[in-house]
């Protein structure tokens, strides 16, 4: 048997591993969480799925009002109401630009591409009543839709965590306090605080994305309070305390990375909701000025028409559909990814 002896600390046992050494494990611990992070998404096909819906959507938005060649602002009355037309469908007799239009004497199957010999002309998704492309007006309405939603989110986001993540941190007084000023913003109806600021602002899109900034960011706060009072009381965050870390070093390092999933979540489940909002102020006449093109003047121009022309709505109600249903299941994987 091979005799046992007492190990004898050394000096160099007790010497700490060089920056280079613990930045390099702290990079790769954080890659590994990441890498971890994204298989979990990737495992989930429904979240697969309405990744690809906001991407295609994303892309055609920026490209879809270059696609058919034709303005989405370009009038010709001589062109306006004329039905959808697909060159690949038109042969088979689906969408071939035929229509049927209810008149006193019946129902009459109309064809205005026919009528005015254009057999070489394409508007997928049909014109309005000026005249003009409905699928370049549908992809830039989805733009400018987007473009209000994600810098009204954005700046919620930046307001809410900071309101939340200082209201948790601090705890106290300062939490009472700040949670009551929550409480009494927040018992005011959303709609009737958008409205009337819509109302005294000039129609656009800056007042449009003031109107959703008001209040946006009152779930925002709430979830990264909540995350942060969870966060504080763990291990890592007491011994940065013990060690001396300042606020904002604790809060921007140590916090803010491990609550930024939850906030990630709530984020693609803001920017349905600004967009449906957005949709909401244009469609009753107080959100995009005449003229413009957004989901929600979209819509109301559609519903004006639908019991003659019903492909006026359709496209942008589909649309928003697809947005709608592609940021729940983006956010639905986000969630069981970070959990």
């Amino acid at each position: 048997m091979v005799a046992k002896t007492d190990y004898i600390p050394k000096n160099e046992d007790f010497v700490f591993a060089p920056a280079k050494v613990k930045e390099s494990a702290v990079k790769e611990a954080v890659s590994g969480v990441k890498h971890e992070t994204l298989k979990r998404f990737m495992a989930q096909k429904s979240a697969v799925c309405g990744a690809v819906i906001l991407i295609l959507l994303i892309l055609l938005s920026l490209i879809g009002p270059y696609i058919t060649g034709h303005s989405y602002d370009e009038q010709n009355l001589s062109y306006a109401n004329m039905a959808p037309k697909v060159p690949l469908l038109s042969g088979l007799g689906i969408l071939d630009g035929s229509e049927s239009v209810p008149k006193t004497s019946g129902t009459v199957v109309e064809n205005k591409y026919e009528t005015l010999g254009l057999d070489d002309t394409y508007y997928l998704f049909g014109t309005d009543s000026l005249g003009r492309d409905m699928f370049a007006r549908c992809f830039m309405g989805l733009r400018i839709s987007l473009v209000i939603a994600l810098v009204a989110t954005l700046i919620n986001l930046i307001i809410g965590m900071n309101y939340g993540i200082i209201s948790g941190y601090f705890g106290g007084t300062v939490d009472l306090i700040m949670q009551r000023v929550i409480d009494v913003l927040s018992s005011i109806p959303t709609l009737v605080v958008v409205t009337l600021l819509m109302l005294v602002l000039k129609p656009g899109m800056g007042s449009i994305i003031v109107a959703l900034m008001v209040s946006g960011w009152f779930e925002m706060s709430l979830i990264a309070r909540a995350e942060v009072l969870k966060v504080k009381e763990l291990e890592y965050v007491q011994a940065a305390k013990t060690m001396g870390a300042g606020h904002l070093h604790i809060i921007f390092r140590d916090i803010v990375p491990n609550i930024v999933g939850k906030l990630v979540t709530q984020i693609m489940l803001s920017i349905p909701s600004a967009v449906f909002l957005e949709a909401f102020l244009s469609f009753v006449g107080l959100g995009m000025p005449a003229g413009t093109c957004s989901l929600g003047t979209l819509l109301s121009d559609g519903f004006k028409n639908a019991m003659l022309h019903p492909y006026k709505l359709l496209p942008a109600a589909i649309i928003m559909i697809l947005l709608m249903v592609g940021c729940h299941l983006v956010a639905e994987g986000i969630k069981k990814s970070t959990e």
